[in-house]
């Protein structure tokens, strides 16, 4: 009798899993050599999926409720010999448990610059991160394709994965989505919509499901940043000639303090940078504005007087200026071209 009773205990009755919060995606219930009574019943609560496994293929899939294991429950087991004998059980397999609840927080970024095509900046090298949430959909297709035979599949197994999934496609959205940087920077809603769209079918091919994701920021290295500074310091001063040429003179202000600062060394070196800064910076600006004065202006100075206010050199120096901000991309082809064209006509 107590060899009945030892027997007997080699038989599972019951399975079930108490999931432990963990951040356990699949999970294998352990057999150590104990096979599954027939009859037995399998319990599967809400937010999780089982999967039985019978000669290394996956013959069911249970969502939540308990379940008797019979040939009414799973047909397979029709074709398996003796089933009805007392001490030998047909269930000689696999059942693994998996969590069907939402894995959130996921974090994402970009570790370097990735380099994107830009409507206004052409070529765009940009950083970008924020979170994602996903839960698993189909456990077969997860089982064969990514989770195995593994006693515990967790999300940090998959978190480098799905990191490099989703750098996989960012360039792909950002293109797909057709946003200039600057309406993307700013409408960080949109690029998220269009990052999802493009990663969900990607990661639905191995049973996953997108439910949600984020972009908490979108920037550029800082040499870049320093040039689109300078391209929204531009479109503040607009056509005005006089408020160009204040707006360079405040860019060129701690480089002539820097110069002066290593020539002459000390405070009053800096000093004087600064000063000759400033005092070049006017000069510039009140010839330049003087010379693209029209109207109502020429006609208040004498022609001689006129042209010693806009002499050849501050005006080629101004172009050669012009020039340099059209090579960095600051001004457009066709802003260089009218403003060519202005500054040429003075010299007439």
């Amino acid at each position: 009798m107590a060899l009945m009773d030892f027997i007997r205990k080699q038989f599972i009755d019951v399975i079930q899993w108490t999931e432990e919060g963990d951040g356990t995606l699949a999970w294998r219930f352990p057999m150590a050599g104990m096979e599954i009574q027939y009859g037995a019943s399998l319990t599967v609560r809400e937010s999780q999926m089982a999967v039985f496994v019978n000669e290394g293929q996956v013959a069911d899939v249970f969502g939540p409720g308990m379940y008797k294991l019979t040939t009414q429950t799973i047909p397979v087991l029709t074709y398996l010999r003796n089933w009805d004998k007392l001490f030998e059980s047909p269930f000689k397999s696999d059942v693994y448990f998996f969590s069907t609840r939402q894995q959130v927080d996921q974090r994402w970024g970009t570790p370097q610059p990735i380099t994107i095509r830009d409507k206004d900046f052409g070529a765009v090298r940009l950083r970008a991160f924020g979170n994602y949430s996903y839960s698993v959909a189909d456990p077969k297709l997860f089982h064969t394709k990514i989770s195995g035979t593994r006693e515990r599949y967790t999300v940090g197994d998959l978190d480098g994965q799905l990191r490099g999934l989703i750098l996989q496609h960012l360039s792909d959205a950002i293109a797909q989505s057709g946003v200039p940087f600057l309406d993307l920077a700013a409408n960080q809603i949109e690029f998220a919509r269009a990052l999802e769209k493009e990663l969900a079918p990607a990661m639905e091919a191995i049973g996953l499901r997108l439910e949600g994701m984020t972009v908490q920021n979108v920037s550029l290295p800082e040499e870049l940043q320093k040039l689109l500074d300078q391209r929204i310091g531009m479109g503040m001063v607009g056509n005005d000639m006089g408020r160009f040429m204040q707006y360079q003179t405040a860019q060129s202000i701690p480089e002539f303090a820097k110069a002066a600062g290593q020539g002459g060394g000390g405070i009053a070196g800096d000093a004087m940078g600064l000063g000759a800064g400033v005092a070049m910076g006017q000069v510039l600006a009140q010839n330049l504005q003087k010379g693209l004065q029209g109207g109502e202006a020429q006609q208040a100075v004498p022609p001689a007087a006129a042209a010693a206010a806009v002499r050849p050199e501050d005006v080629m120096a101004t172009l050669e200026k012009l020039g340099e901000l059209k090579a960095k991309g600051i001004l457009t082809q066709e802003e260089f071209d009218a403003k060519k064209a202005e500054l040429l006509k003075k010299l007439v």
